[in-house]
This record gives structure tokens, sequence and C-alpha cells, in this order.
């Protein structure tokens, strides 16, 4: 695929720089509220403008304060996302016109590398005329003026990017098919507040790329980030992180703010292939881990489970079986999803994570030839026949497997439509035992013959 050029959106909180990330790759990926600090890590999309193709990166509202504070720390990743940018779109809000912070991220700019188009954002009708002529006294040349929310100068938009993007894609030799084995690998890592997710990717990537900190809920948005895994055994392996915002209790979910997190965590469920339940060694597992796990189960998705911090747990070994026992007790139904001990403040079990993530996913999409099936299943009702309720004898025909991803299997039999859900279990977790899928979510569909005088 191509390796798209760079731009970064940039601005004082609150001037629309997520509405126009949102109106640039043509979904609202990011979050996006009146209140100001909404986005904190930088969030990237792949945009598309006019016959123009690059990659978007939306930032948080720059602000001046201490290095160490939360603010300061997204200013870092502003500045990290501007240096990195083929060219940098400055956001003012030209119905508000300049403030003091305005001409403070102006003079920063003036002295960077990267090309910098001046936006008038919220310019449409005659509100904003007066920020428009404003912003002429930064020095960054005449503002392109638009609206995000309207979809108003996108053209003129186009003009101001074109010269800096035009012909800066370059082919990347990443595979995204979905069947072949060596694609992209999206995992996704899930788990409550202060899990040390984004601690955990930092590691990964070696670089402070997520904003990370005591206080706890400080992901909002889902973060997609690309990245090369060097396999120790061999090879190089693409993965697509995703971090997602913490997931409390519902009942405690009130703030408006944190509900669309939440919501855009599990829709980040939803895009992976892999999903990553991190708990905290030093908290043992809760009862909402096993509702975040059993919602990753019911939406299909392949599970591993990490005991995060296990640098710091104390009883280790007593700490491990009692989790491996209560999730083999609360997940009954995928008994056995892998549970590695790792630590992200450290580095320690990062490569044996994803390597059991690669495998959990080969398990997810692995597909068994009919003949191999049925053979396994003829074993399978011979040894524990069907039972016959009221007399009449439940005849199972064949198994087919209808799909993969996650795998699913359809089941025809006459009077299917009365055998006991412990039987279908009892198939299942053989499917599962015997035919190399793991603790992976398996699906069964129940067929009867359309010939209502077929028995």
């Amino acid at each position: 695929m191509a390796q798209l050029p760079v731009v970064a959106i940039i601005g004082r909180p609150n001037v629309g720089k997520s509405t126009l990330f949102n109106r640039l790759v043509g979904k609202k990926l990011a979050l996006v509220d009146d209140r100001p600090g909404v986005t904190r890590d930088r969030r990237e999309g792949d945009a598309h403008l006019i016959g123009l193709d690059f990659r978007i990166i939306d930032t948080a509202g720059y602000e001046d304060e201490d290095a160490a504070s939360l603010p300061g720390r997204m200013r870092q990743q502003t500045e990290a996302a501007v240096k990195m940018a083929d060219v940098a779109l400055f956001l003012i809000d030209a119905r508000v016109g300049l403030v003091p912070l305005d001409e403070e991220i102006a003079r920063w700019l003036r002295g960077s590398t990267t090309p910098i188009v001046l936006v008038a954002n919220k310019a449409e009708g005659r509100a904003g005329e007066a920020g428009v002529l404003d912003s002429l006294s930064l020095g960054l040349g005449d503002p392109v003026q638009l609206s995000a929310e309207h979809g108003e100068g996108l053209g003129d938009l186009f003009e101001a990017l074109f010269p800096y993007l035009e012909g800066k894609a370059i082919e990347d030799e990443v595979d995204e098919d979905e069947d072949n084995p060596n694609a992209v690998l999206k995992l996704a890592i899930v788990g409550r507040p202060n899990a040390g997710k984004s601690t955990l990717i930092n590691r990964i990537l070696g670089e402070e790329r997520l904003i990370t900190g005591p206080e706890a809920g400080i992901t909002r948005d889902s973060i997609a980030v690309d990245w090369e895994w060097h396999n120790p055994a061999g090879g190089v392996r693409p993965v697509r992180l995703i971090d997602t915002a913490g997931m409390r209790k519902r009942a405690n979910v009130q703030d408006k703010l944190e509900k669309l997190s939440v919501a855009d965590a599990l829709h980040a469920i939803d895009f992976a292939e892999v999903v990553v339940l991190l708990l905290d060694a030093t908290r043992g597992l809760e009862v909402q881990d096993l509702k975040i796990a059993d919602r990753a189960l019911q939406e299909g998705r392949a599970l591993v489970i990490a005991l995060n911090k296990w640098d710091v747990a104390e009883d280790a070994s007593r700490l491990f079986n009692g989790v491996r026992a209560a999730l083999d007790e609360g997940l009954a139904q995928v008994r056995g999803v892998p549970l590695l001990t790792i630590s992200g403040a450290t580095g320690k079990g990062i490569d044996q994570l994803i390597a059991a993530a690669f495998e959990t996913r080969d398990a997810w999409s692995r597909r068994v030839g009919t003949g191999e099936l049925n053979r396994w299943f003829e074993r399978a009702i011979e040894a524990n026949p069907p039972p016959a309720p009221g007399g009449r004898r439940i005849k199972l025909r064949y198994l087919t497997q209808a799909k993969t991803r996650p795998p699913g299997f359809v089941l025809f039999g006459t009077r299917v439509d009365q055998l006991p859900e412990s039987y279908q279990r009892y198939l299942i977790n053989g499917i599962r035992r015997d035919l190399g899928f793991g603790a992976v979510p398996v699906r069964l569909t129940l067929r009867a013959p359309k010939n209502p005088f077929d028995s």
C-alpha cells in the first residue's frame, strides 16, 4: 500500500481541530464536544481531499503549561506531531479572533522547519471576517478560510496543501489482505482505567507516543499506531496497535465525555482482530474485567489476557493461579484463554504477548476441510450420541465450516431445534480442542432440511 504524506492539525483548544479531522477522514473517528481539551493523544487517519490522499494527525489543544503537567505532556505530543509532518495546519477560531495563545503558537511555528498553512476555521458568514483580518498579523501568510463543521472552503484548503503533498506518496510493502497470514495484525489493548495500556504501547513502540501519568482516564479517543514486530524467532510482522479508554462499570459512567470514550473503546473492539485484556496485577481480577472479556468474545474477537505490572506483584504464584481459575470459571465458554504475565514498565514478556496474539489470530482464521471435519464429527457422535427427547431420536447428518474470523460452523440434521445446549457445547468444545481452534469464540448454527417430510 502507499505510504502517505503526513499533515498535522494544531491550534489552541476548541478551535475545531477534531471536527476538521473527522471531515477529512470522512467519518467521526475523533471525539468532539463543546468543552475544550477533549483530544489528548494525537490521533491519525487516512484523509482524502479532492483527489489528494494523505495521513492526517489530530493533536491536543496547545497550552502553555508546565511540561510535567497533563497539559504539558499533551503539548509535547503536539510538538512531536509537527516535527514528523510534511506540513502543518494551524487553526484559529475566526469568530473569536486572535488570543494571546494563538500568537504564542505562531511564534513557535515560525521557528519550525515544517511548512505551515494558516487556517481560519468557523469563517462562514460575516461573523468571522474580523478574525480573518486579525490573523494576517501572525506572519504566516494569508489564511485559508473554511468551516470544518459545514464543509465550506475545502477547495481552498486543497490548493494550499497541494504544493507540499504532490508526489510524496511512496509504495510500502505492508499487506493488509485478511487471508494473508502476514497481513497487519489489528491488536486492541483494553481494560479498566490505569491498568497501564498506554504505558505498555509506549514500551512496545520504544517512544513516548501516548500520554501517560498517574491520573486515571487520560486516554479518551481510541488511538491506532502502526508498528513492526521483529520476531526473535525471525522475520518482521506488521501490527496496528489500538489504545483505548479505560472502561469502568456502566453505573459509574455518568459524564457524557466518558460515555463517548467508552463507546469509542467498544468500537475499537469491533474493529480489532485480537483483543488484549490488560489486568492490573496489583489489583487482581475484578467483575468488570470479566464483563470486558465477555464483550470481546460476544463480538467474536480473539482474546488474550495479560497480567500487567508483574514486576511489582506480590505473591505472584498464588495470584496467577487464582486469576487462571477465576477466568476458567467466569469465561467457561472459552476455557484456556491465553494468560500471560508482562510489565509495561520494564518490557518483560512483550515478545511473548505479541507472539501469542499472532498465534491466536491464526487459530481465529483457521479453516478445516469438510472431509477432516466430518471424520471428526462421526467420531464425536459415536463417542457421545445425541439424546432422544420424548423417545424420538435426533439425527445429526453432517457439519460444515461456513466462515472464519471467528470460525462458524453449520450443523445439519433433523429435529435440531430440540438439541440441548449442553450437547452443542460438547461439540463446540470438541472442535476447539481437537481441530486446532484453541480458546477462540466458535459459532454453531443448527439447520434442519427444508423438506418437512424428511426424517
